[in-house]
């Protein structure tokens, strides 16, 4: 299916489909449904366009940039507070404040400045977000995230520190 009839089929109605091939791949693993989180990916849409899947029950979205998300989600996490918002963009270091303050969960950790950074934010705010680190597998110039020889270094920047949440597993990678 094109995009262009993707978009013509209505967010609510997509959203339904993809449920349904999760549901069906999880249980062609032997894993159950439940177990899969789905993060839908909000960037490029306004607050009115996103509220329909909200409505729908969808909880958890990924936002690529800071301004943009701050644009849109307080006014929408007010009347939905059990969102669950990712940063799956790049974080500069001047927006760290911001991003801790917003997102409740940062994936795209890519150097152990911006780590350390985050870490000093939540404390300051008594906050606890999900990190992860963004691991370039292939290690190609043109694609996001830290060389897999330096995943541990990146990774070790946070554990311990403002009470982050860190698992090995939880290494994304680049590589698509």
């Amino acid at each position: 299916m094109t995009p262009e009839a993707e978009i013509q089929k209505g967010p609510v109605a997509r959203l339904a489909e993809i449920e349904a091939e999760i549901a069906a791949a999880a249980e062609e693993a032997g894993r159950k449904p439940a177990d899969v989180q789905l993060i839908a990916v909000s960037k490029t849409f306004d607050g009115p366009e996103i509220k329909p899947v909200l409505e729908a029950g969808q909880r958890r979205f990924g936002e690529n940039r800071v301004q943009e998300a701050a644009g849109k989600w307080p006014a929408l996490r007010q009347q939905f507070p059990d969102v669950e918002l990712h940063l799956i963009g790049p974080l500069q270091s001047n927006k760290t404040r911001e991003a801790v303050e917003l997102f409740d969960a940062i994936h795209s950790i890519d150097r152990p400045k911006i780590a350390r950074a985050i870490a000093e934010e939540m404390t300051k705010q008594g906050r606890k977000l999900k990190l992860f680190v963004q691991v370039n597998t292939g290690e190609e110039a043109q694609k996001a995230g830290v060389p897999a020889s330096r995943a541990a270094r990146t990774a070790g920047a946070v554990p311990g520190r403002a009470g982050a949440h860190h698992r090995r597993p939880d290494v994304h990678s680049s590589r698509r």
